[in-house]
């Protein structure tokens, strides 16, 4: 078996999910390469020879591949695909766009945000909302599967892979890249960070999310919220958890003026330590919580800022 990893990457930087994708790929056996696609992409080349378990990084440098478009990416991937017996990409945006354009494009059927490894054709993902557990198989001769990549730990930085170049250059008269417009913030990525404080409809307007902002920067949290916030327009659908938002997992979840709807629970219960504060005691988010606290946020929240 061989299988290919499609790196993401943002702004120069490799993604720290494609070393949980790498993990994944670890567990299903065999050799492993990992694509670089893009445009300048030598030094992300070079990060993504490190992650352990990886053979050789192949390399699409061209213009054509620039901010890794849907089209030209898939096509990409089809002509290598031969080569492969799985295809792997994380579950974000870039890979949610892609690999059903790769599965399309090679008549398969596309295995999605898997969350572990029976075999090397059988898989186990969430299903309804994250609330039962599907193990799914695939006979195709290609299995192309997008990894939820806060259901593996990633791999460690001591390999030394080999580096060659690509050559193919997609045509695409599909689609052209306009623009993008990123939110840019001093605190660490909410799908990555370490420790995450979310606020829920009970946060009562967009200005008393400031209360969280004191204790995330003591925290060095990423800050989130819940769809019933973002659909409150307390705050903008880029903070939300959730199955229609992020998936998080970090160390620490603060769960804060959140009622704990499934829609917020698949996406953080993977959490390590959650803690949940709500005034309401029967707030389902107290059952997945491993401590709660039964009081009104807008007292607790300034005492906790004050002893941090």
């Amino acid at each position: 078996m061989s299988i290919l990893v499609l790196a993401e990457h943002h702004d120069g930087v490799l993604a720290d999910a494609t070393a949980h994708v790498v993990a994944a790929a670890q567990q299903i056996g065999g050799e492993i390469d990992v694509l670089v696609a893009g445009e300048n992409v030598a030094a992300i080349a070079e990060a993504a020879a490190r992650p352990d378990g990886v053979s050789r990084v192949r390399v699409a440098d061209n213009a054509a591949y620039a901010h890794l478009l849907a089209e030209p990416t898939a096509a990409l991937l089809a002509e290598l695909a031969g080569d492969y017996s799985h295809v792997l990409a994380a579950a974000s945006t870039t890979g949610k766009n892609v690999l059903p354009r790769l599965a399309a494009l090679q008549d398969v059927s596309q295995l999605s945000e898997i969350i572990a490894v029976e075999s090397a054709d059988t898989f186990k993902r969430p299903i309804y909302a994250g609330n039962a557990i599907a193990t799914v198989q695939s006979e195709d001769a290609l299995k192309v599967i997008t990894v939820r990549a806060t259901a593996f730990d990633a791999v460690g930085e001591g390999g030394s892979a080999s580096v060659e170049a690509v050559d193919f250059v997609a045509d695409n008269a599909q689609s052209r890249f306009v623009e993008e417009q990123l939110a840019e913030s001093d605190r660490p990525e909410l799908g990555s960070a370490k420790v995450v404080i979310s606020g829920g409809r009970g946060m009562g307007s967009g200005e008393n999310f400031q209360l969280l902002e004191g204790i995330a920067d003591k925290l060095g949290a990423a800050i989130g919220a819940s769809r019933a916030a973002v659909d409150a327009g307390f705050v903008p659908n880029d903070m939300q958890v959730g199955q229609t938002g992020k998936i998080v997992a970090p160390d620490l979840y603060l769960a804060v003026g959140i009622s704990g709807a499934i829609q917020h629970l698949a996406g953080m219960k993977d959490s390590k330590v959650i803690v949940a504060i709500n005034k309401d005691e029967e707030a389902p988010i107290f059952q997945v919580a491993d401590y709660g606290l039964v009081a009104d946020l807008f007292e607790v929240l300034p005492e906790l800022e004050q002893k941090l």
